[in-house]
């Protein structure tokens, strides 16, 4: 067996034969290639994981695109309104809204205030004054219409029946302004202000953020043509004298000015010893307490806007309260302010006529002291709320025939809050 040689393809004597045609060699070679098309090849990268990873590193730009916008948050919050004002006596780019109660912002917004429950659905009969109670501005004879983030300090009525204008109450974060429409819907014109005075005409706007005083106009919904000055010391804006700014010197203090944002700075010097002012008369003038008289005491006088706040008129007489509640009627004629009735001493409201300037005025008792603003009407009757947070109801008729002048208005304390009357500049 041993000299018996197995065949193979390295001998001539293979069992197989190595011929092969063109055609078969042309279709083995087809055949090659189709297994490999046919053949399942593996995934240079595993899809479901690439999409993963993509959507990770989506999460990741969005965590740090939050994180720069929460930095942006605590810069606004910390400064207020500031980034909105220009150089000092230069406009800037229009349109300027800061929030929206409604909806979410990265902007700071005023702290939440929650309704109580004991807020009443409407305003009790017989009063003919916008209120806000418990969260909400009761309008007369309309719904409420809820305020949302904003506490309402003060409220006025737009001329034309067009909405309201309302300024929020100090919180951490500022002081907010917001308007608000006849249809319900509500918009923060401002947020992060230290104080905020609008125009009686409601088209104008001065509040102080940081170390600057800024002014703009109001249009619509939109705050615009910012103009801004540095602020000295405590000052803030007090309210408008035509087309000029009255700037208080410090809150709760003696001491205003007149800023006029078309001639550049507020001047510092010129500071008026003026202790209060309270409204304005038709023909512009201000009235306002002045420190006069022997001994010096509160005396009102009219104050001249066009001469620096000038008075031409003192008159001294009743003990008057400098604390800056009260307010003018719209026809000029009368004031209600707080001061000591001159038969008991006790302090409560005065109404003062102010037609007797050229002597000494006539202060008659009106009712119990008053806090904040008061909203007067042409029929003579005015809204206050007293220090007990009272709605109260007043006559000049009935003042004038000895009558008790005041009435507080029951029901409206329920709403758990301090009541806040809207003033009607239009009135």
């Amino acid at each position: 067996m041993s000299g018996v040689r197995r065949p193979d393809n390295r001998h001539a004597t293979s069992g197989r034969s190595t011929s092969m045609t063109t055609d078969e060699l042309e279709r083995a070679v087809r055949e090659t290639f189709a297994r490999q098309v046919a053949m399942p090849r593996p995934f240079a990268a595993d899809p479901a994981g690439l999409a993963i990873r993509r959507a990770v590193r989506a999460r990741r730009r969005r965590a740090l695109a939050g994180t720069a916008l929460a930095g942006l948050a605590t810069v606004l919050a910390g400064a207020g309104v500031t980034q909105l004002a220009g150089q000092a006596g230069h406009h800037t780019t229009p349109t300027v809204v800061l929030g929206d109660p409604r909806g979410s912002s990265a902007r700071p917004a005023p702290e939440p205030v929650p309704s109580p429950p004991s807020a009443p659905d409407r305003v009790p009969d017989g009063v003919t004054v916008d209120l806000v109670l418990g969260g909400a501005l009761h309008p007369t004879g309309a719904a409420a219409i809820p305020l949302g983030l904003v506490a309402a300090d003060r409220a006025q009525r737009l001329p034309d029946r067009a909405g309201w204008l309302v300024v929020g109450e100090p919180t951490v974060a500022g002081r907010a302004l917001l308007a608000v429409r006849p249809g319900g819907s509500t918009r923060v014109l401002l947020a992060g202000a230290e104080a905020i005075a609008v125009a009686p005409a409601g088209d104008r706007v001065a509040w102080r953020a940081g170390d600057r005083l800024s002014v703009a106009g109001i249009v619509g919904d939109q705050i615009v043509a910012v103009t801004s000055t540095p602020a000295p010391g405590a000052a803030v804006p007090a309210g408008f004298a035509g087309d000029a700014v009255l700037v208080r010197r410090e809150p709760g203090g003696p001491g205003y000015a007149l800023w006029r944002p078309a001639t550049g700075v507020l001047p510092v010097d010129p500071w008026r010893d003026v202790l209060a002012v309270h409204g304005a008369l038709p023909d512009g003038r201000l009235v306002g307490l002045v420190d006069a008289g022997t001994p010096r005491r509160p005396c009102l006088a009219l104050l001249d806007p066009a001469r620096g706040l000038t008075p031409t008129r003192t008159a001294c007489g009743p003990a008057l309260d400098s604390d800056g509640a009260g307010g003018v009627s719209g026809d000029g004629h009368w004031l209600l302010l707080n001061g000591r009735r001159a038969a008991s001493g006790a302090t409560g409201a005065l109404l003062v006529d102010l037609t007797t300037l050229a002597g000494t005025p006539v202060a008659r008792p009106a009712g119990p002291a008053l806090t904040g603003a008061v909203s007067w009407t042409p029929a003579g009757t005015a809204w206050y709320v007293d220090a007990r947070d009272r709605l109260v109801s007043f006559s000049v008729d009935r003042v004038l025939a000895g009558n008790r002048a005041a009435e507080p208005v029951a029901g409206v304390e329920a709403a758990g809050r301090r009541p806040v009357v809207v003033t009607d500049p239009a009135r």
